[in-house]
């Protein structure tokens, strides 16, 4: 398991153990930039579908481009501990990976008080799931896997960068 252990307290649980929401109101306002990953490994019938744009329930890589969008601007009512970020740009690009997988990237930026990381790695996710829900009626085995941060810049953390995998 990767893990960046980098100001290794956990900072939604207060000294007591309980949950609650940093304050970040005395953080600097900096450029924040996260990008993640996601995959969907699929049957080669059902990517060449999408290519050939046969799927039944319209265009998939747009679907999925919007919904990885929406979902990054609804992270903080998704995810308990995020605060609402008014998010500058996010991107989401949806393409072939060899006969049977679909690479979703999805880079999230705001100029705020906090990170970006979790409003890229739902959009991946969710486009990711976007994908199952319009294909499922050809491919239910599909798999959406492997959602993971590849880099992220600003902050008091500074930047990380995913070392590459063998």
């Amino acid at each position: 398991m990767d893990e960046d252990r980098s100001g290794s307290e956990l900072t939604h649980v207060d000294g007591r153990g309980r949950a609650h929401m940093v304050d970040v109101g005395d953080k600097p306002v900096t450029m924040r930039e996260a990008t993640a990953r996601a995959t969907v490994r699929m049957k080669p019938e059902t990517l060449s579908l999408i290519a050939e744009g046969g799927v039944p329930k319209g265009d998939v890589f747009c679907v999925a481009k919007i919904a990885g969008i929406q979902a990054a601007k609804k992270c903080w009512e998704l995810i308990p501990m995020c605060h609402p970020l008014e998010l500058t740009s996010v991107d989401v690009t949806l393409e072939p990976e060899g006969a049977d997988t679909v690479a979703i990237t999805a880079t999230a930026r705001t100029s705020g008080r906090t990170g970006v990381e979790m409003e890229a790695l739902t959009a991946a996710a969710v486009a990711g799931l976007t994908v199952y829900d319009m294909c499922k009626a050809v491919d239910k085995a599909m798999v959406v896997e492997g959602c993971m941060l590849l880099r992220k810049s600003g902050g008091r953390s500074g930047d990380y960068a995913r070392e590459a995998q063998s």
